[in-house]
């Protein structure tokens, strides 16, 4: 886990005065099923995009609430960074996007038959939303639509 010691003092001085929301209850749903036998979706905050695919707005006050699909089967290493954050070291999801949206790492879980199947899409979020209203009103439950539409059973939340 990090310090606050690594970061700039502008960076501190916002984590520390940031408004943060607790969640209560927490939103949860127990696994019904064994996981061989559900399809398994990713949703990071990761802000990738693929080629050719509308970069996250940056200009947007309080962040870009929107997502992007990302197929089941995109090439890992074709997704581009466009997290708006300069809290983290980006290096490390630039050299290896699996770190932030495990496709490669879901697809061997796959043929090893540990989950059923892999959606058809996963989702991108962008990340450091510090005005989430919009998030939690509009997007989320619209990506949370989107996915249990397609049948999804377990989404693998990767925060970044």
């Amino acid at each position: 886990m990090g310090d606050l010691a690594e970061f700039s003092p502008a960076v501190r001085l916002f984590l520390k005065a940031y408004p943060w929301r607790r969640i209560d209850p927490v939103p949860w749903s127990p696994l019904r099923k064994p996981l061989a036998v559900c399809r398994l979706a990713l949703v990071s905050s990761a802000g990738f995009v693929l080629p050719g695919q509308e970069p996250f707005d940056a200009a947007v006050r309080g962040g870009d609430v929107s997502f992007r699909d990302i197929p089941w089967d995109a090439d890992a290493a074709s997704l581009v960074d466009t997290h708006r954050s300069r809290s983290f070291d980006h290096q490390g999801i630039r050299s290896d996007p699996n770190l932030a949206l495990p496709l490669d790492r879901a697809r061997e879980l796959l043929a090893a038959g540990r989950i059923g199947s892999l959606n058809r899409r996963h989702l991108s979020f962008m990340g450091s939303i510090t005005a989430p209203g919009r998030l939690v009103r509009d997007s989320a439950p619209k990506a949370a639509r989107g996915l249990s539409e397609d049948g999804v059973d377990v989404a693998l939340l990767i925060p970044v």
